[in-house]
């Protein structure tokens, strides 16, 4: 569904994406590793061009979305991609139910009529009960923002979904429960995901691909089994998370 072709990206004199190849298997999750600051966020920004590519291509179900000069055709392709952002970005001037149907009034042609049936179904299948929607963002945890920001992008049915770092600020159990949601998402709707993530954990039990970016360049993209085996020592450092080795190394001469 998604291929990308010799990507870079520069902020002025600064390369962020480096000659990036690779491929998205519709259907599969696929997590993309990497440190802070190693263009993880970019890299998937630029799939939907909110950012756009300093050279390269990125196809989408064959058509390369870099060339598209019109703003509606673009918009047109990011309707079939829904993205959950690092924080949530829940509108605090809403209430939860006006939330999830935010992207309905914007992006389809469902009747508000039919609204609150979407919402109840959308918030279920994130495991929210219906009475949620009355409630403000400020009223939910953690863990309950995300699932209502998830409940948001499912309501305009993506084929693709590009979760930016789902885990960070939760604690482990809530993590463990956003790790299963994508998988019951995959499951149940058979949407392609794209999971930035540096949470070991969770890329392990959710991934069927992984893709290691490191210093805007992929070192290893495998199963996780492949990961798990690996000789490369970036890569071996990052999953055993230990402070000794050569990303260690090389922080301290810098």
């Amino acid at each position: 569904m998604i291929e990308i072709r010799n990507l870079q990206k520069n902020f002025g004199e600064k390369h962020v994406l480096k000659n990036v190849n690779l491929k998205i298997e519709d259907g599969k999750v696929t997590c993309i590793l990497g440190g802070s600051g190693c263009g993880k966020s970019t890299l998937i920004k630029c799939m939907i061009r909110l950012e756009d590519a300093t050279s390269g291509q990125i196809l989408v179900d064959g058509k390369d979305i870099t060339k598209i000069d019109s703003e509606i055709k673009m918009a047109a392709v990011r309707r079939h991609f829904g993205y959950l952002f690092q924080e949530g970005a829940l509108f605090d001037s809403m209430t939860v139910g006006e939330n999830v149907a935010f992207g309905l009034k914007y992006l389809t042609d469902v009747p508000p009529s039919d609204y609150p049936k979407i919402i109840r179904e959308k918030l279920a299948l994130v495991g929210l009960k219906e009475d949620v929607a009355k409630l403000n963002p400020s009223e939910l945890s953690g863990g309950m923002k995300k699932r209502v920001s998830l409940a948001r992008v499912l309501a305009v049915n993506p084929k693709v979904i590009l979760y930016d770092e789902p885990t960070t600020g939760l604690d482990p159990i809530m993590s463990d429960i956003i790790s299963d949601l994508v998988l019951d998402l995959k499951a149940k709707l058979g949407v392609t995901s794209v999971v930035i993530t540096h949470d070991m954990h969770s890329a392990f039990k959710i991934a069927d691909y992984i893709a290691f970016l490191y210093e805007g360049q992929i070192l290893l993209y495998g199963t996780p089994d492949e990961f798990r085996k690996t000789d490369n020592p970036y890569v071996k450092q990052f999953v055993s998370g230990s402070s000794h080795g050569p990303i260690q190394m090389k922080l301290m001469r810098e």
